[in-house]
């Protein structure tokens, strides 16, 4: 019983897939279309040559000669859209009641008028006022410069003493402090404000730009 059940069902199988093959073989036979014909402008009937040809919901297609002409297989009942840069798209519908399997078709576009913003003229300056503008851009420094100015002396200084420092340096620092705290153990230490080498170096410092305000 349970092999004659097994049979049975590989029967009924193989006559639903042959059926279908069947079905699908005569529809596509009956339904294939194709479709050629010449693609022009409307106003002065001139050839559109790469004007696309595309079966809506599908991703087939082609593309127009030199002369606006083409030649695809569609299926009856499929929607066909013209298109080509400058021109409105058009889209057809490859009637059902054929009595044949060609159908031709001269499909004109119509320009697309696109509005583009509206330009303003302007006189050329005069020389005066070239040479004022010109002297008063603002020009930014370009990557060399920047890097120029980074590692110039005195920025550096300046950066050496505003960045804070790492935990090296800054150990290296605790350590110099508790040196010298232990080197003038039991005396008074310096006070660089009287110190005539402190001054001149600050002069130095002052001189060389050191305190000047830097663009980073």
């Amino acid at each position: 019983m349970k092999r004659l059940l097994q049979f049975f069902l590989l029967g009924f199988i193989f006559l639903s897939v042959t059926q279908s093959e069947a079905q699908t073989k005569t529809v596509s036979k009956d339904s294939v279309v194709q479709l050629y014909g010449v693609i022009m402008s409307a106003d002065s009937l001139r050839a559109l040559a790469q004007a696309s040809v595309i079966v809506e919901g599908t991703g087939r297609g082609t593309l127009s000669n030199d002369q606006g002409v083409f030649s695809i297989v569609v299926l009856r009942g499929e929607q066909i859209r013209f298109s080509s840069t400058g021109f409105k798209d058009k889209i057809i519908t490859v009637p059902d009641t054929l009595s044949g399997n060609d159908y031709y078709v001269f499909q004109l576009l119509v320009n697309d008028t696109v509005n583009l913003p509206a330009t303003i003229l302007k006189p050329r300056p005069s020389r005066e006022q070239f040479e004022r503008d010109f002297a008063n851009t603002d020009i930014p420094a370009d990557q060399l410069e920047i890097a120029r100015q980074n590692t110039d002396e005195a920025t550096r200084r300046i950066l050496a003493a505003t960045l804070p420092k790492d935990g090296r340096e800054a150990v290296n620092m605790q350590l110099r402090q508790q040196a010298t705290k232990y080197y003038y153990n039991g005396q008074q230490p310096p006070i660089n404000l009287f110190n005539p080498f402190a001054w001149a170096d600050f002069i130095k410092a002052w001189k060389r730009g050191d305190f000047k305000k830097k663009k980073y």
